[in-house]
């Protein structure tokens, strides 16, 4: 999920949000100002029912943001990197590299998001008691009380063993520590997702023909989602299934075709296209990579450009490359494949590189793999 706009840093962890979120923050805040507020608080003037359901939904998206950042700091911790934060239509997403390393560490990446929300949702639950025993009634305990509710209902949810959710790593982490196979326990908690999905889309529709309407509509499309994560979940751990035990230098496209980061694309077009046989070319200066540059890339660039525009203008930065050794396993590669270089990554010997390893090449990894299975599955 990309992020349309950052917020900034928050315990050194980019923060983004997507153009999705300003959808539900304002059906949050329209449902609460228009509807639940006035209902249960009758009497008081228009603008304290808009300024409480906005509020409230500030509030709501700072304690989605909170269980995140929970998921990212511990992450850290545990020795995994975090790309960034993104708040979106179905709540927030952290952006982890890699998988965690044990079942005990999944246990801790996983369950510290729940147990924050639990946490804010007893502190809400606990400031609009303390306002209901001094005497305070109206708006002011009914927001704290939506926020404890909503931040509670969160929590359950989000346990439920069932992944994309953070019970569903849960489950993992459960089953990898009692098989000792994290792929088989991937497959466990994707099948649960799915299962999940299926009966949220099945109550989402009973519930629309009985006249829920956009209640159950939403079911429906929670479920659409758990599902179509579900799988790639389950695809994902059956990849990396069929990868285990290949290398990096098995599968890599050795001593690649290469090109100066200061030639220009109009020359690059004019010139070499057709003798390069790949869509993909790493720049480099002395044997060493300083960028990656993609056909696509270069169509992106107007015609009448091309003439002023170096490669290097182009390409993937020396930055934002993926780099890889030849001993390395490619299963560990595979999280850290970055969109910046359309999933490509640049194998490298002391800095110098040495291959390339493209989604063409993983492909014909797994087939391979696959083969050798049935293989031996047939003896």
């Amino acid at each position: 999920m990309k992020a349309s706009f950052r917020l900034g840093r928050i315990a050194g962890v980019p923060v983004g949000v997507n153009w999705s979120v300003l959808v539900i923050f304002a059906l949050i805040a329209w449902a609460l100002a228009a509807r639940q507020f006035p209902r249960a608080y009758p009497g008081e003037p228009t603008w304290a029912y808009v300024l409480s359901g906005l509020a409230a939904a500030v509030v709501f998206f700072g304690g989605l943001l909170a269980h995140e950042l929970a998921h990212a700091v511990v992450a850290k911790r545990n020795g995994l990197g975090v790309e960034g934060i993104t708040l979106w239509l179905f709540g927030g997403v952290a952006e982890l590299r890699g998988d965690a390393p044990d079942p005990g560490a999944e246990l801790r990446i996983a369950g510290v998001g729940p147990l924050v929300s639990l946490l804010v949702a007893v502190a809400f639950g606990g400031v609009a008691l303390a306002l209901a025993l001094g005497g305070v009634t109206g708006l002011a305990v009914g927001a704290f009380t939506w926020l404890a509710g909503i931040n509670l209902l969160l929590a359950v949810f989000n346990v439920l063993p069932a992944a994309p959710l953070d019970g569903g790593r849960l489950l993992r982490a459960a089953v990898w520590k009692a098989t000792g196979d994290r792929a088989r326990a991937s497959v466990v908690a994707a099948r649960a997702g799915w299962i999940l999905g299926t009966a949220l889309i099945a109550l989402g529709l009973w519930r629309f023909l009985l006249g829920a309407g956009i209640g159950g509509l939403w079911l429906v499309l929670i479920g659409w989602f758990l599902i179509g994560a579900a799988t790639m979940e389950e695809r994902q751990a059956r990849v990396g299934s069929a990868l285990r035990g290949v290398r990096v230098a098995d599968v890599m496209t050795p001593r690649p075709q290469t090109a100066s980061a200061e030639m220009t694309v109009g020359d690059f077009v004019d010139h070499y296209l057709f003798a390069y046989r790949h869509s993909a070319l790493p720049l480099t200066e002395d044997d060493r990579p300083v960028g990656l540059v993609t056909l696509d890339r270069v169509r992106r660039l107007p015609a009448d450009r091309r003439a002023g525009t170096t490669l290097a203008e182009v390409a993937c930065r020396a930055d934002q490359l993926v780099l890889a050794r030849p001993e390395e396993q490619l299963t560990d590669l595979l999280p850290r494949l970055s969109d910046c270089a359309d999933g490509r990554a640049l194998v490298v010997t002391d800095g110098r590189l040495v291959g390339i390893v493209s989604p063409s090449d993983i492909s014909r990894a797994v087939q391979r793999s696959s083969l050798r299975e049935q293989a031996t599955a047939g003896r």
